[in-house]
């Protein structure tokens, strides 16, 4: 293949790739400065900030031991839940991509322009599966995490060592409050990775609708 060839077949989908990745680059740049200005301007400084009152409370006040573990094992049935969803969606992608050449050709009629050859549907179901696989393992670490948190939340602040100390605590319990995040963005990012099937077009637009949506579910409700 010519490369004048090349960039006719390929070309549109590298440039909605160019353009989607831009997109949310400037949308993640554009909240780290925000954050850098004011922590809780984002949902997720308040959450990490409650989760670190919370745990201080419960190993500085004894008699919430009970309340600890019920709630770190509703957290962990959550995580525990995504987790099983990620690898059902794994497991269907992989199906999927067994069936490029035919659906690639099917699928194709909606897309307008850009490549309907097998080769660019096997990248776009690859970049799908790396998608669910990031969200299994980042579920899959929240579940690990909390496990580990909901021994060390029920011993008693006094005489801890520095390691089991509320603030090593509730360093940990955030670190699985990120990784669920984390999860659950790597959902969010699966919806325009989707419509990248049906074409490059719908790609960039899907993409521009999810960081939309991430810019009013990021906000606190003092932003």
């Amino acid at each position: 293949m010519t490369p004048d060839a090349w960039i006719r077949e390929y070309g549109p989908d590298l440039l909605a790739v160019a353009a989607s990745l831009a997109m949310v680059a400037a949308y993640y740049a554009v909240m780290l400065v925000r954050v850098r200005r004011d922590p809780l301007c984002t949902i997720h400084g308040v959450n990490q900030l409650a989760r670190t009152l919370w745990v201080e409370q419960v190993m500085t006040h004894p008699g919430k031991d009970i309340m600890a573990v019920q709630t770190l094992r509703n957290f962990v049935m959550g995580a525990t839940l995504m987790a099983s969803t990620a690898a059902l969606l794994v497991v269907g992608t992989l199906t999927l991509s067994g069936q490029a050449e035919g659906i690639s050709r099917t699928w194709h009629v909606f897309a307008g322009f850009g490549s309907g050859s097998p080769e660019i549907w096997i990248v776009k179901v690859l970049c799908l599966l790396a998608d669910f696989i990031i969200a299994f393992f980042a579920f899959a670490m929240t579940v690990r995490l909390a496990n580990h948190v909901g021994f060390m939340i029920n011993i008693p602040a006094k005489d801890l060592p520095e390691v089991l100390s509320p603030q090593n605590v509730a360093r940990r319990l955030n670190r699985a409050g990120n990784y669920f995040a984390a999860g659950l963005r790597a959902f969010f990012f699966a919806v325009p990775l989707v419509f990248w099937l049906f074409g490059p077009v719908f790609l960039v637009f899907a993409t521009a609708g999810l960081v939309f949506a991430l810019h009013r579910l990021d906000r606190s409700a003092s932003a």
